[in-house]
């Protein structure tokens, strides 16, 4: 019964975000389109921090500059004329990734405290990194010269076409996600997380594993940051910020970690509640921050736990 109504609400937000950009039409009202789109994309990384924070128990404070470098890795080539799509993205896909693997490589060799401070370095050092590069804007950031382009019916710059390709990156990655967390490699990424000397006694190397997990989640971040810079047209180095990496670790503790269908409902309140409330008034973080102060104390599973069908943690 739980796996069955777990189901019936999956389909159902599916088809919910589906129907918006016709809703959006109807009512003359694009804004939506726009505004349902930047939450999914928000989404897809809330998601991929969430299987190395939810399930891994990789605290890293640095996960947004994964999403600046799929960013720049869009903005970058664009500005020299290169704007296929088929070259952009997977570009954003292997820097992350790679930049995934020399962070990790260093910071899984630590673990608490220390670990939450080198990722949050090196996610600084990127920030920086981005501010010097006067060529692309520097701290000004720049206007993206045109949107990915693909070819065929493809085409990022009709909104309903770039909200459908979104809401289909964000469907394959929590069915991909889904698939990985029922692996043996799930299985074993957490047992490292309730307790790494017994699963390095029964012949497992966690250091592997979570490596691995935590470049796929780098490499799924960059993606996030390419759909980001062509949501947006715009890249700036505060992509990178770790203000930034510290909302989309909010929006997975809010929609519930350990549950990959929680941080897609926490990115989508957490969007909706900052646009609802500053449309009401310019003070509408003081609002906001005690409202989500309440959520995390009352629903210690997240969102996601208060519908009943969030599966239990690993």
């Amino acid at each position: 019964m739980t796996v069955s109504r777990r189901a019936i609400a999956l389909a159902v937000g599916c088809l919910l975000l589906a129907l918006v950009p016709p809703i959006a039409a109807l009512t003359n009202q694009p804004f939506y389109v726009d505004l349902f789109r930047r939450m999914m994309i928000f989404a897809i990384a809330a998601v991929s921090l969430d299987l190395i924070l939810g399930y891994g128990g990789m605290v890293s404070f640095g996960h947004a500059a994964y999403l600046g470098i799929g960013a720049y890795a869009v903005g970058i080539p664009a500005f020299h004329g290169v704007d296929s799509g088929w070259l952009q993205w997977p570009l954003a896909i292997v820097a992350s990734a790679l930049a995934a693997l020399v962070i990790g490589a260093i910071s899984l060799r630590t673990s608490g405290v220390y670990f939450i401070m080198i990722t949050l370095a090196f996610a600084q050092m990127l920030y920086y990194l981005g501010l010097s590069l006067e060529a692309y804007g520097g701290d000004n950031g720049m206007r993206l010269a045109g949107r990915s382009r693909f070819g065929g019916p493809i085409d990022l710059h009709q909104p309903a076409v770039f909200y459908y390709v979104v809401l289909a990156i964000l469907v394959l990655f929590l069915v991909l996600g889904s698939r990985l967390v029922a692996s043996r490699f799930g299985m074993v990424i957490r047992a490292a997380k309730s307790n790494e000397p017994r699963a390095r006694a029964i012949g497992f190397s966690p250091y592997r594993y979570k490596l691995t997990a935590f470049v796929i989640a780098g490499s799924a971040g960059g993606l996030a940051g390419a759909l980001l810079a062509n949501q947006t047209e715009y890249l700036t180095p505060e992509f990178m910020h770790w203000t930034r990496s510290g909302e989309i670790m909010f929006m997975v503790i809010l929609g519930g970690m350990g549950t990959l269908f929680g941080p897609v409902i926490g990115a989508i309140v957490l969007l909706l509640l900052e646009d609802v409330l500053s449309a009401l008034t310019a003070h509408w973080q003081i609002i906001l921050g005690p409202t989500l102060v309440l959520v995390v104390l009352f629903a210690k599973r997240g969102l996601f736990g208060l519908l009943s069908i969030a599966p239990p943690d690993g």
